[in-house]
């Protein structure tokens, strides 16, 4: 541990309170706002979470609102921020604090942790920023920082490097501020210890950081290597029917996309042709219910969707059909169903032009 602690949190929070951003989540120490922000923020920079934060606070003032909305409400409100675990657990856990808990947020760490979806991270957080508790926050942003500035090589998703992250972090804390001094550090390690191609010349650590001092920067912080992502098929059968409608169907079991709505899909080990999309299993049984007039290719070169640990190679394969009658969704009404981005996007790209709606 570094012996000369203290230079690091004044300097820390000295910069934070001059240059913070001003953002909505920094007014309140309301722990369901916080609790919102955090979850949010999982996975998801600023920018591109701001938004939704905004419209999940609109729509659910209170906790209470958001534990008496629908799974597939939520879910809509979800779409385009992606890992939507994230989403059923922020429900699932209103319901908790809404219902058992009489809309009372834990004040501690050790409690807050036994909420669904929330971690160290998130538990940490809401503990020091909401209730004044001594507890660090360690998320990517902090691993950066710590590793650069003190020289730390262990590997920041190793067991032993999360433990020593950790117990570092937290010897680092301003314990007489801790909310501020976790704002300061998440804010520094997002806008100034950035990972690619920092501006060290003039960081306020630059005359302790061993890494700066050792030209070691890039290489740090250490993270050991990623398991082999997995390529995935996905042919999609988007229906257009004669009376304006199509198919939809929702995705079951705990894989991607739980409960989210998608065309019937066919799954496959390789990129196919139409005449090897007609030999699957999953096409024969579409075929049972749909009688094809037409099938196409939307997009003749495979639309890549990039997860954490998975690639989707994706495929719309258009089918022309008759009147679908009472099975089939109104294409009018698809814009109401919680879908993945990939599916979004091609709605937004296809929007169902030149058929009848």
């Amino acid at each position: 541990m570094p012996k000369n602690k203290t230079f690091f949190a004044k300097k820390l929070i000295a910069w934070y309170l001059q240059n913070k951003r001003a953002l909505p989540w920094r007014n309140t120490k309301d722990p369901y706002k916080i609790w919102l922000s955090e979850i949010i923020l999982q996975q998801t920079r600023v920018a591109q979470g701001l938004p939704y934060y905004t419209k999940f606070v609109a729509a659910y003032p209170t906790v209470q609102d958001l534990a008496k909305t629908p799974e597939e409400e939520v879910l809509k409100q979800w779409q385009g921020l992606g890992y939507y675990s994230r989403a059923r657990n922020l429900l699932f856990t209103s319901k908790v604090v809404a219902n058992e808990l009489k809309g009372v947020f834990p004040d501690t760490y050790k409690d807050l942790k036994k909420l669904k979806g929330v971690g160290d991270y998130t538990a940490s957080a809401i503990a020091s920023i909401c209730f004044n508790e001594a507890a660090a926050v360690v998320d990517g942003n902090v691993y950066r920082v710590l590793a650069r500035v003190f020289n730390v090589t262990l590997p920041i998703n190793s067991t032993e490097g999360i433990k020593y992250f950790k117990q570092l972090a937290q010897e680092l804390l301003d314990t007489s501020q801790p909310g501020t001094y976790n704002q300061a550090i998440m804010e520094f390690g997002a806008r100034y210890c950035v990972p690619q191609n920092p501006v060290c010349e003039s960081c306020i650590f630059n005359d302790r950081c061993e890494a700066f001092k050792n030209n070691k920067v890039p290489q740090l912080p250490v993270k050991l290597k990623k398991l082999k992502v997995k390529k995935r098929y996905f042919n999609y059968l988007v229906v257009v029917s004669e009376d304006g409608k199509t198919l939809l169907e929702q995705r079951k079991g705990k894989g991607i996309w739980q409960n989210l709505y998608q065309f019937p899909l066919v799954e496959t080990v390789a990129e196919i042709s139409e005449e090897e999309l007609h030999t699957k299993e999953g096409y024969k049984s579409f075929a049972t219910l749909v009688q094809a007039n037409s099938i196409s290719k939307f997009n003749e070169t495979p639309t890549i969707h990039k997860l954490s640990h998975q690639h989707l190679f994706t495929t719309f394969w258009i089918v022309e059909t008759g009147k679908l009658k009472e099975r089939g969704v109104p294409v009018s009404e698809l814009q109401t169903y919680p879908v993945p981005v990939l599916v979004s996007n091609f709605l937004d790209t296809f929007g169902f032009q030149g058929f009848n709606e």
